[in-house]
Protein backbone atom coordinates (compact mmCIF):
# COMPACT_ATOMS: atom_id res chain seq x y z
CA UNK A 1 0.00 0.00 0.00
CA UNK A 2 1.15 3.46 -0.82
CA UNK A 3 1.44 5.58 2.24
CA UNK A 4 0.65 9.25 2.05
CA UNK A 5 3.65 11.18 3.23
CA UNK A 6 3.03 14.35 5.19
CA UNK A 7 4.58 17.41 3.69
CA UNK A 8 5.85 20.04 6.05
CA UNK A 9 4.36 23.46 5.34
CA UNK A 10 6.65 25.75 3.46
CA UNK A 11 7.75 28.61 5.65
CA UNK A 12 9.26 31.79 4.34
CA UNK A 13 12.98 32.03 4.84
CA UNK A 14 13.38 34.62 7.55
CA UNK A 15 16.98 35.29 6.61
CA UNK A 16 16.06 35.95 2.97
CA UNK A 17 13.23 38.23 4.04
CA UNK A 18 15.55 40.26 6.22
CA UNK A 19 18.25 40.43 3.56
CA UNK A 20 15.70 41.57 0.97
CA UNK A 21 14.52 44.44 3.19
CA UNK A 22 15.50 47.80 1.66
CA UNK A 23 16.17 49.30 5.08
CA UNK A 24 18.60 46.60 6.20
CA UNK A 25 21.60 48.45 4.79
CA UNK A 26 20.68 51.84 6.29
CA UNK A 27 19.97 50.26 9.69
CA UNK A 28 23.32 48.45 9.62
CA UNK A 29 25.12 51.67 8.66
CA UNK A 30 23.38 53.59 11.45
CA UNK A 31 24.28 50.93 14.02
CA UNK A 32 27.91 50.77 12.93
CA UNK A 33 28.22 54.57 12.99
CA UNK A 34 26.66 54.65 16.45
CA UNK A 35 29.00 51.98 17.80
CA UNK A 36 32.04 53.70 16.31
CA UNK A 37 31.26 57.11 17.79
CA UNK A 38 30.21 55.59 21.12
CA UNK A 39 33.65 53.99 21.39
CA UNK A 40 35.47 57.13 20.24
CA UNK A 41 33.56 59.64 22.40
CA UNK A 42 31.99 58.98 25.82
CA UNK A 43 29.64 61.95 25.31
CA UNK A 44 27.95 60.33 22.32
CA UNK A 45 25.85 57.83 24.29
CA UNK A 46 23.80 60.31 26.27
CA UNK A 47 20.17 61.36 26.20
CA UNK A 48 20.91 65.06 25.65
CA UNK A 49 23.18 64.23 22.70
CA UNK A 50 20.57 61.99 21.08
CA UNK A 51 18.00 64.75 21.56
CA UNK A 52 20.42 67.19 19.92
CA UNK A 53 20.83 64.88 16.92
CA UNK A 54 17.07 64.73 16.44
CA UNK A 55 16.80 68.52 16.68
CA UNK A 56 19.57 68.90 14.12
CA UNK A 57 17.89 66.60 11.59
CA UNK A 58 14.24 67.57 12.08
CA UNK A 59 14.24 70.27 9.36
CA UNK A 60 16.05 68.19 6.74
CA UNK A 61 14.06 65.15 7.88
CA UNK A 62 10.76 66.83 7.00
CA UNK A 63 12.17 68.13 3.70
CA UNK A 64 13.22 64.55 2.95
CA UNK A 65 9.63 63.30 3.32
CA UNK A 66 8.57 65.28 0.28
CA UNK A 67 11.80 64.47 -1.52
CA UNK A 68 11.23 60.75 -0.96
CA UNK A 69 7.85 60.75 -2.70
CA UNK A 70 9.22 62.78 -5.60
CA UNK A 71 12.19 60.43 -6.08
CA UNK A 72 9.95 57.34 -5.86
CA UNK A 73 8.12 58.73 -8.91
CA UNK A 74 11.52 58.95 -10.69
CA UNK A 75 11.70 62.71 -10.18
CA UNK A 76 13.95 64.91 -8.09
CA UNK A 77 13.35 68.25 -6.40
CA UNK A 78 16.16 70.79 -6.28
CA UNK A 79 13.89 73.63 -5.18
CA UNK A 80 12.89 72.46 -1.69
CA UNK A 81 15.57 74.36 0.25
CA UNK A 82 14.82 77.68 -1.42
CA UNK A 83 11.06 77.15 -1.17
CA UNK A 84 11.57 76.50 2.54
CA UNK A 85 13.59 79.71 2.89
CA UNK A 86 10.94 81.78 1.09
CA UNK A 87 8.10 80.32 3.15
CA UNK A 88 10.06 80.84 6.37
CA UNK A 89 10.80 84.48 5.58
CA UNK A 90 7.14 85.14 4.72
CA UNK A 91 5.91 83.45 7.90
CA UNK A 92 8.33 85.43 10.07
CA UNK A 93 7.77 88.73 8.28
CA UNK A 94 3.97 88.60 8.25
CA UNK A 95 3.82 87.70 11.95
CA UNK A 96 6.62 89.91 13.31
CA UNK A 97 6.58 92.91 10.97
CA UNK A 98 3.17 93.07 9.28
CA UNK A 99 1.16 92.41 12.43
CA UNK A 100 -0.78 89.43 11.03
CA UNK A 101 -2.12 86.73 13.28
CA UNK A 102 0.77 84.22 13.60
CA UNK A 103 -1.43 81.30 12.55
CA UNK A 104 -2.58 83.18 9.46
CA UNK A 105 1.08 83.90 8.66
CA UNK A 106 1.82 80.18 8.98
CA UNK A 107 -1.08 79.38 6.66
CA UNK A 108 0.22 81.84 4.05
CA UNK A 109 3.69 80.29 4.21
CA UNK A 110 2.28 76.78 3.78
CA UNK A 111 0.14 77.87 0.83
CA UNK A 112 3.10 79.54 -0.89
CA UNK A 113 5.15 76.35 -0.52
CA UNK A 114 2.25 74.26 -1.86
CA UNK A 115 1.89 76.59 -4.85
CA UNK A 116 5.53 75.92 -5.73
CA UNK A 117 4.88 72.20 -5.40
CA UNK A 118 1.83 72.48 -7.63
CA UNK A 119 3.85 74.50 -10.16
CA UNK A 120 6.56 71.84 -10.22
CA UNK A 121 4.01 69.06 -10.68
CA UNK A 122 2.09 70.98 -13.32
CA UNK A 123 5.18 71.62 -15.45
CA UNK A 124 6.31 68.00 -15.11
CA UNK A 125 2.93 66.50 -16.00
CA UNK A 126 1.43 69.17 -18.23
CA UNK A 127 4.40 69.97 -20.47
CA UNK A 128 6.46 66.86 -19.84
CA UNK A 129 9.57 68.73 -18.72
CA UNK A 130 12.19 66.79 -16.75
CA UNK A 131 11.82 67.26 -13.01
CA UNK A 132 15.49 68.20 -12.74
CA UNK A 133 15.08 71.16 -15.11
CA UNK A 134 11.75 72.27 -13.65
CA UNK A 135 12.92 72.29 -10.05
CA UNK A 136 16.23 73.88 -11.00
CA UNK A 137 14.22 76.75 -12.45
CA UNK A 138 11.83 77.06 -9.50
CA UNK A 139 14.80 76.88 -7.13
CA UNK A 140 16.21 80.02 -8.72
CA UNK A 141 12.78 81.69 -8.73
CA UNK A 142 12.27 81.00 -5.02
CA UNK A 143 15.79 82.21 -4.23
CA UNK A 144 15.27 85.44 -6.19
CA UNK A 145 11.87 86.11 -4.62
CA UNK A 146 13.34 85.61 -1.16
CA UNK A 147 16.16 88.08 -1.84
CA UNK A 148 13.78 90.57 -3.45
CA UNK A 149 11.50 90.42 -0.42
CA UNK A 150 14.28 90.87 2.13
CA UNK A 151 17.99 90.42 2.65
CA UNK A 152 17.81 90.97 6.40
CA UNK A 153 17.23 88.46 9.15
CA UNK A 154 13.80 88.86 10.74
CA UNK A 155 13.80 88.80 14.55
CA UNK A 156 11.42 89.37 17.48
CA UNK A 157 9.12 86.55 16.48
CA UNK A 158 5.93 85.86 18.47
CA UNK A 159 5.98 82.81 20.71
CA UNK A 160 3.50 80.98 18.46
CA UNK A 161 6.21 80.70 15.81
CA UNK A 162 8.87 79.44 18.22
CA UNK A 163 6.70 76.90 20.03
CA UNK A 164 8.03 73.98 18.01
CA UNK A 165 11.53 74.91 19.10
CA UNK A 166 10.57 74.64 22.78
CA UNK A 167 11.35 71.47 24.69
CA UNK A 168 9.77 69.23 27.30
CA UNK A 169 11.58 66.84 29.61
CA UNK A 170 11.45 63.04 29.38
CA UNK A 171 13.60 61.27 31.94
CA UNK A 172 15.76 64.33 32.33
CA UNK A 173 16.29 64.69 28.57
CA UNK A 174 14.93 67.73 26.75
CA UNK A 175 12.84 66.77 23.70
CA UNK A 176 11.91 69.46 21.17
CA UNK A 177 8.27 69.78 20.12
CA UNK A 178 9.46 69.92 16.51
CA UNK A 179 11.07 66.51 16.88
CA UNK A 180 7.72 65.03 17.88
CA UNK A 181 6.04 66.70 14.90
CA UNK A 182 8.67 65.27 12.55
CA UNK A 183 8.12 61.75 13.88
CA UNK A 184 4.34 62.10 13.61
CA UNK A 185 4.67 63.20 9.98
CA UNK A 186 6.80 60.14 9.26
CA UNK A 187 4.24 57.82 10.84
CA UNK A 188 1.38 59.37 8.84
CA UNK A 189 3.32 59.24 5.56
CA UNK A 190 4.43 55.65 6.24
CA UNK A 191 0.82 54.58 6.82
CA UNK A 192 -0.44 56.33 3.67
CA UNK A 193 2.33 54.88 1.51
CA UNK A 194 1.96 51.34 2.83
CA UNK A 195 -1.74 50.87 3.43
CA UNK A 196 -3.71 53.17 1.12
CA UNK A 197 -4.47 53.06 -2.62
CA UNK A 198 -2.90 56.50 -2.99
CA UNK A 199 0.41 55.24 -1.64
CA UNK A 200 0.38 52.16 -3.86
CA UNK A 201 -0.37 54.38 -6.85
CA UNK A 202 2.75 56.43 -6.13
CA UNK A 203 4.89 53.28 -6.22
CA UNK A 204 3.13 52.07 -9.39
CA UNK A 205 3.76 55.36 -11.21
CA UNK A 206 7.40 55.30 -10.17
CA UNK A 207 7.86 51.70 -11.24
CA UNK A 208 6.32 52.11 -14.71
CA UNK A 209 4.22 55.16 -15.50
CA UNK A 210 2.80 53.71 -18.73
CA UNK A 211 1.81 50.44 -17.11
CA UNK A 212 0.20 52.39 -14.28
CA UNK A 213 -1.79 54.43 -16.78
CA UNK A 214 -2.97 51.33 -18.61
CA UNK A 215 -4.01 49.87 -15.25
CA UNK A 216 -6.40 52.77 -14.79
CA UNK A 217 -4.34 55.01 -12.53
CA UNK A 218 -4.62 58.70 -13.22
CA UNK A 219 -0.87 59.25 -13.39
CA UNK A 220 -1.08 63.02 -13.82
CA UNK A 221 -3.23 63.39 -10.73
CA UNK A 222 -0.84 61.19 -8.76
CA UNK A 223 2.18 63.26 -9.77
CA UNK A 224 0.38 66.54 -9.06
CA UNK A 225 -0.58 65.18 -5.66
CA UNK A 226 3.00 64.09 -4.92
CA UNK A 227 4.54 67.45 -5.79
CA UNK A 228 1.83 69.40 -3.96
CA UNK A 229 2.23 67.25 -0.85
CA UNK A 230 5.98 67.73 -1.12
CA UNK A 231 5.39 71.50 -1.15
CA UNK A 232 3.34 71.17 2.03
CA UNK A 233 6.22 69.27 3.64
CA UNK A 234 8.60 72.07 2.65
CA UNK A 235 6.28 74.62 4.26
CA UNK A 236 6.21 72.63 7.50
CA UNK A 237 10.02 72.41 7.35
CA UNK A 238 10.07 76.22 7.03
CA UNK A 239 8.05 76.51 10.23
CA UNK A 240 10.45 74.13 11.98
CA UNK A 241 13.42 76.14 10.71
CA UNK A 242 11.93 79.37 12.04
CA UNK A 243 11.07 77.74 15.38
CA UNK A 244 14.51 76.18 15.83
CA UNK A 245 16.54 79.29 14.98
CA UNK A 246 14.10 81.87 16.33
CA UNK A 247 14.48 84.06 13.22
CA UNK A 248 13.38 84.32 9.62
CA UNK A 249 16.61 83.83 7.70
CA UNK A 250 16.74 84.57 3.95
CA UNK A 251 20.06 82.68 3.83
CA UNK A 252 18.48 79.44 5.07
CA UNK A 253 18.16 76.34 2.90
CA UNK A 254 21.16 76.94 0.65
CA UNK A 255 22.27 73.29 0.81
CA UNK A 256 19.08 71.74 2.18
CA UNK A 257 18.11 70.28 -1.21
CA UNK A 258 21.33 68.27 -1.32
CA UNK A 259 20.97 67.29 2.35
CA UNK A 260 17.46 65.97 1.73
CA UNK A 261 18.57 64.01 -1.33
CA UNK A 262 21.42 62.59 0.76
CA UNK A 263 18.98 61.40 3.43
CA UNK A 264 16.70 59.79 0.83
CA UNK A 265 19.53 58.01 -0.98
CA UNK A 266 21.18 56.80 2.22
CA UNK A 267 17.77 55.51 3.28
CA UNK A 268 17.67 53.10 0.36
CA UNK A 269 15.22 54.82 -1.98
CA UNK A 270 16.14 54.09 -5.57
CA UNK A 271 16.90 56.98 -7.91
CA UNK A 272 15.36 54.83 -10.64
CA UNK A 273 11.97 55.16 -8.94
CA UNK A 274 9.35 52.68 -7.79
CA UNK A 275 11.29 51.47 -4.78
CA UNK A 276 11.92 53.09 -1.44
CA UNK A 277 10.81 53.42 2.15
CA UNK A 278 9.83 56.45 4.19
CA UNK A 279 11.24 54.66 7.24
CA UNK A 280 14.51 54.29 5.36
CA UNK A 281 14.54 58.04 4.73
CA UNK A 282 14.25 58.72 8.45
CA UNK A 283 17.14 56.35 9.06
CA UNK A 284 19.11 58.07 6.29
CA UNK A 285 18.54 61.46 7.92
CA UNK A 286 19.69 60.02 11.23
CA UNK A 287 22.82 58.60 9.58
CA UNK A 288 23.77 62.08 8.37
CA UNK A 289 22.95 63.54 11.79
CA UNK A 290 24.95 60.88 13.65
CA UNK A 291 28.00 61.33 11.42
CA UNK A 292 28.01 65.10 11.72
CA UNK A 293 27.38 65.00 15.45
CA UNK A 294 29.99 62.34 16.05
CA UNK A 295 32.60 64.13 13.97
CA UNK A 296 31.89 67.35 15.84
CA UNK A 297 32.44 65.54 19.15
CA UNK A 298 35.76 64.29 17.78
CA UNK A 299 36.76 67.81 16.78
CA UNK A 300 36.75 67.15 13.03
CA UNK A 301 36.47 70.29 10.90
CA UNK A 302 33.22 70.93 9.07
CA UNK A 303 34.94 70.64 5.68
CA UNK A 304 35.81 67.02 6.38
CA UNK A 305 32.27 66.38 7.58
CA UNK A 306 31.01 67.45 4.16
CA UNK A 307 33.68 65.27 2.52
CA UNK A 308 32.59 62.18 4.43
CA UNK A 309 28.93 62.87 3.64
CA UNK A 310 29.81 63.03 -0.06
CA UNK A 311 31.59 59.69 0.14
CA UNK A 312 28.53 58.15 1.83
CA UNK A 313 26.24 59.41 -0.94
CA UNK A 314 28.46 58.00 -3.70
CA UNK A 315 28.63 54.66 -1.89
CA UNK A 316 24.85 54.53 -1.46
CA UNK A 317 24.16 55.40 -5.11
CA UNK A 318 26.73 52.82 -6.24
CA UNK A 319 24.96 50.12 -4.24
CA UNK A 320 21.62 51.22 -5.72
CA UNK A 321 23.07 51.09 -9.24
CA UNK A 322 24.49 47.59 -8.77
CA UNK A 323 21.24 46.37 -7.21
CA UNK A 324 19.21 47.82 -10.07
CA UNK A 325 21.40 46.08 -12.67
CA UNK A 326 21.10 42.77 -10.84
Amino acid sequence: MNQVQSVAPVRPNLAKTLLASPILGPVAALLMAGIFFAVMSPRFLSGPNFSLILQQVMVVGVLAIGQTLVIITTGIDLSNGMVMALAGVLIASFAAQKGLNPWLAVLIGLLVAMVFGLLNGGLVTGIGLPAFIVTLGTMNIAYALTRIYTTSTITNLPKELTFLGDTFSVGGTAIANGTVLMLVLYVITWFVMKYTPAGRSVYAVGDNVEAARLAGINTRRVLLGVYTFAGLAYGIAALLQVARTGVGDPQAGQTSNLDSITAVVLGGTSLFGGRGSIVGTLIGALIVGVFRNGLQLLGVESTYQVLITGVLVIAAVSVDQLTHRK
